[in-house]
Order: structure tokens, then sequence, then C-alpha cells
């Protein structure tokens, strides 16, 4: 059973395709700090938390590893952001 929770959000106002900053709870053991959400050109979507390379290039840090884990993360994020306008 997948458990996501949503600790605590960072939302920017203005034009600006980056819409928040999330920190993520897996279950009670661990938090992720650093999911983005942007807006894209077919609506929102979240983008996992990165860090830049060496090689100037930025490299995700953090991957769902099922379909079904992706899914419910991005419902999870979605709906704390659209509740909490």
């Amino acid at each position: 059973m997948l458990n996501f929770s949503v600790k605590r959000i960072y939302r920017f106002n203005g034009d600006s395709a980056l819409k928040a900053i999330v920190d993520v709870a897996i279950g009670e053991e661990f938090l992720v700090k650093g999911f983005r959400l942007v807006e894209g050109k077919n609506g929102l979507f979240v983008a996992v938390p990165r860090q830049q390379g060496s090689d100037g290039k930025w490299y995700g840090t953090v991957f769902p590893l099922t379909e079904e884990a992706k899914r419910e993360l991005d419902r999870v994020i979605l709906e704390f952001f659209e509740d909490e306008q």
C-alpha cells in the first residue's frame, strides 16, 4: 500500500511556470524534499527533485519505480495543491 502525504508546500505567485515546491512523506519513515509542481503546455505536472552535476546539467535524484507509485504521487500532490488554494 502506497502512503504519500504532503508535509510542506512552498507556493510561487506570478507568471513563472514553477508553481510550487513540495516536500512529501513516504509513510512515516522518509521525507523527500524538492518535488516541483510545474505548469507545462498540457497543464500541471509533478517533476522529481534534481541536483546539478559538475557538467552543469541537472539530474533527477528521486524516481518512482512503478507507474502506480507515479500516479499516486502525482494525485496526492495535485489534490493538495488544488485544495489549498
